[in-house]
């Protein structure tokens, strides 16, 4: 697959004005940024950009304001942490300037008085409700505050929004490092070596139905967990309780039960709760022997050892989504092995990769996440891309 590179046209880029479009959409508790995975995966491309005397104007989004101005999902905060993590990392003379407005004006004059190797942070873009409608007016205001877009948001470039896809028509366009990265990785997915095992959790099934289809040939097998998993015992008539679930997704389960049964594995044993909150007798079934009143929180251990003896075959692993309720400790033994296991056989033995944010956080919590070949800053976008759908962010950037 070719694509544009900034490394190789430097001397194009060199000492521009770039527009960098980034996905440092970071969960945010409290006031304190959670995970900086997304934010540290662009640092090479703005540390390239800043190398060679570039005006950086970076642009995200954080949350869902749904085209309102919400002050706690301003992008002041991120705006701080990436001028005191460039200063950590040596960058002392790059102060951000952060601007809390889409006032054109402010913006303007703002850009007007950059210097080299200044970066200028704007507010967050889905205040702008022009964003999400992908609106082209939108998307040429932003093309004018640059002569040059960078898309370094993987992430969302499965998206039909304007700083995604419409403001490419107007500016010599390129990804950057990051994205540069993920499609290497991703692309030698689909060359990969057999047998090829998929490990999915989460919840929507319809996001992952692309993916089984597209490798449906080339999997040995499919091993299901979390939410997802309970739509598929539900869905094969088995009682799951007060468990998550929802009818869309048995009906999509069955669909799939249909078509791939014999490629799916699904959990023999689970562990359950009897309160909603996880505060009560927790227990160990058989998935026959799922009470009207119980909760499914996590794969259990019968289930774990099938899974292993699988995931220690394989020469190519993708992991999207947790086992479980791995954010509370008692549930999330099933997701943390699933992820020490990846990780033990990625780096040599096989192509691991994994994506997703829930996935990044729960290989984060395992202290495993370095040993694993590519971890992905997409869940969606990745799920995407690998089952072959547009991506309107990727458009013109890469080509066939």
């Amino acid at each position: 697959m070719k694509m544009r590179s900034i490394k190789k046209d430097v001397e194009k880029i060199k000492g521009k004005k770039v527009l960098l479009r980034v996905d440092f959409n970071v969960p945010i508790k409290n006031g304190v940024i959670n995970d900086e995975t997304k934010i540290i995966s662009s640092l090479p491309t703005i540390r390239f950009l800043l190398r060679y005397d570039c005006k950086i104007i970076l642009i995200t989004h954080l949350g869902r304001p749904k085209g309102k101005r919400v002050k706690n999902l301003s992008n002041a905060i991120l705006a701080k942490r990436l001028e005191k993590i460039l200063k950590e990392g040596g960058d002392k003379n790059n102060k951000i300037n952060f601007i809390n407005t889409w006032s054109d004006k402010k913006i303007k004059s703002g850009i007007e008085k950059m210097k080299e190797r200044e970066i200028i942070f704007l507010e967050n873009l889905r205040f702008k409700e022009e964003e999400l409608k992908d609106d082209k007016k939108f998307a040429k205001n932003l093309a004018r505050l640059a002569d040059i877009y960078i898309n370094d948001a993987f992430s969302v470039s499965h998206r039909k929004h304007a700083s995604i896809s419409s403001v490419k028509n107007y500016l010599p366009s390129y990804p950057g490092l990051s994205m540069e990265e993920e499609i290497k990785n991703l692309d030698y997915l689909k060359k990969s070596k057999k047998p090829l095992i998929l490990i999915m959790g989460g919840k929507k099934i319809e996001t992952k139905i692309e993916l089984i289809d597209s490798f449906k040939k080339r999997s040995h097998k499919i091993l299901l967990g979390g939410a997802l998993a309970n739509n598929f015992i539900a869905g094969s008539g088995l009682n799951v309780g007060k468990s998550l679930v929802d009818e869309k997704n048995i009906r999509l389960a069955r669909k799939i039960l249909k078509n791939y049964s014999d490629k799916l594995i699904f959990p023999i044993d689970v562990v359950i709760n009897s309160k909603k909150d996880g505060n009560g007798k927790t227990e160990v079934k058989g998935i026959n022997d799922i009470g009207d009143n119980d909760y499914v929180f996590d794969i259990g251990p019968e289930t774990i050892r099938i899974y292993a003896k699988f995931i220690k075959k394989a020469n190519t692993l993708i992991w999207n989504g947790p086992m479980g309720w791995f954010e509370k400790r008692k549930f999330n033994q099933g997701t943390l092995i699933i992820a020490r296991l990846l990780a033990s056989r990625s780096t040599g033995k096989a192509f691991g990769v994994a994506g997703g944010g829930e996935t990044v956080e729960a290989l984060n919590q395992s202290k495993m996440k370095d040993y694993v070949d590519w971890v992905s800053t997409g869940g969606g976008a990745m799920l995407a891309y690998l089952g072959g759908r547009k991506m309107p962010g990727l458009k013109n950037l890469i080509k066939e």
